[in-house]
């Protein structure tokens, strides 16, 4: 094996290795996610030397320069209000939008513009996706049955993948951007090959519809989420199903794996949610509180937070080994659809159905901010990668971009 050249991660934090292998170039990373300002730089470089070969004499002083990048990083106070105007987009370069009027929008987050209209669907275009983190290629999935693969360059079709009988409701690209997996509410998911258009396998077992999928951060898992109160996992390379998560006594709202894959977290109409091994599927902890349904989960970029959204119109924040309930974020006046972290992990950010946007504060439990401005209520919400940036999204004529300054 070569070391070729090493690449910064800020979020979260880690350093990524281009290597040769074999005449093939691969890459893979050296995750750093418990690195905190005060670490010793040198024993963290240590560390690293003694579990990865690659790191030799010759590269140490390299990665002791991107450790302490990472812990400059880290260390920058996390204070930032957010301002709001309308435009026509957001994100950190650009941002797509999918829509009722069967049309996926690109849009330029620096001026607002739009970039492309892809067009093609016959039906509303309810799931959409970047390849993260080339953002070469758009995945749609829409209720016409059908996703297509477009270029998010020239708004270019790839691809149409056909095969599903009935809406296509959640999709997924895997990290190395080879596949995409669609979940549909025909109670089943497929795997299509990104480069050939071809179907790879279609996966079977769920009784009702698939509304939830996530890829873990190897790409070597997948999990379905349905609405038949049960969660599968699958092995990506063979489709076959691994594991059935078998304990909510509701519909499935949201799947995800931690950063490091070891855990998955699931939401459901039940008002609980669950933490599962990913490795065995056992059920380590249930997650209560909620007096209504918890509509959304998801992870911190470390995995040690998970943050749930419930139709009671609180949120809550968890610590992911202890299964304690860190702090509960009370204001909203409707339920909340859809909650994420900030990707320092020092905010949470909800949508809800009373027309903000909230911003909280994580070690406190505080809002710091309400982020008005929508005619409808909010279903959707996210941080770009720097988290200097808010989108949301909702059903009046456009989305909202809220930058900090």
């Amino acid at each position: 094996m070569r070391l070729k050249r090493l690449h910064i991660r800020y979020y979260p934090p880690g350093i990524i290795l281009d290597y040769e292998k074999g005449g093939q170039q691969r890459t893979k990373s050296i995750d750093l996610l418990d690195l905190t300002p005060e670490c010793d730089v040198n024993e963290v470089l240590s560390e690293i030397r003694r579990v990865e070969p690659l790191i030799t004499a010759s590269r140490a002083e390299q990665v002791k320069i991107l450790i302490q990048r990472l812990q400059d990083k880290l260390s920058k106070p996390d204070n930032r209000k957010f301002y709001l105007f309308k435009v026509r987009t957001p994100d950190h370069t650009c941002f797509i939008t999918g829509s009722y009027d069967r049309t996926c929008k690109i849009w330029d987050t620096a001026s607002g513009e739009e970039l492309q209209t892809l067009e093609g669907h016959r039906n509303v275009v309810y799931a959409i996706a970047f390849n993260n983190p080339y953002g070469d290629k758009i995945a749609t999935g829409s209720f016409d049955k059908t996703c297509r693969l477009w270029s998010t360059e020239t708004g270019k079709c790839f691809h149409t993948f056909r095969g599903h009988t009935a809406e296509i409701v959640c999709l997924a690209f895997n990290p190395q951007s080879t596949l995409v997996a669609t979940g549909s509410m025909d109670t089943t998911a497929k795997l299509w090959d990104v480069e050939s258009g071809e179907e790879v396998y279609t996966l079977v077992g769920h009784s009702a519809e698939i509304i939830s999928l996530s890829f873990n951060t190897i790409g070597n898992r997948l999990v379905t989420g349905s609405f038949d109160h049960t969660v599968s996992m699958w092995d990506v390379s063979s489709g076959r199903r691994v594991h059935t998560l078998i304990g909510h006594r509701g519909e499935i709202s949201s799947v995800n794996f931690n950063w490091d894959s070891s855990l998955i977290v699931t939401a459901s109409m039940d008002k609980t949610c669950k933490v599962w091994d990913a490795d065995g599927g056992q059920c380590l902890a249930t997650l209560i509180g909620h007096d209504d349904e918890v509509l959304d989960v998801c992870f911190n970029y470390t995995g040690q937070l998970i943050a749930t959204a419930s139709a009671d119109g609180t949120s809550r924040v968890f610590n992911a080994q202890t299964h304690e309930c860190v702090c509960k974020l009370e204001g909203h006046e409707g339920e909340i659809s859809k909650v994420c972290f900030n990707p320092q992990g020092t905010c949470v950010l909800t949508a809800s159905a009373d027309k903000t946007a909230r911003v909280w504060s994580v070690s406190s439990g505080s809002c710091l901010q309400v982020l008005e401005g929508h005619t409808d209520e909010i279903f959707s919400c996210a941080f770009n990668y720097e988290g200097d940036t808010i989108i949301t999204g909702n059903y009046d004529d456009y989305p909202l971009q809220i930058p900090c300054y």
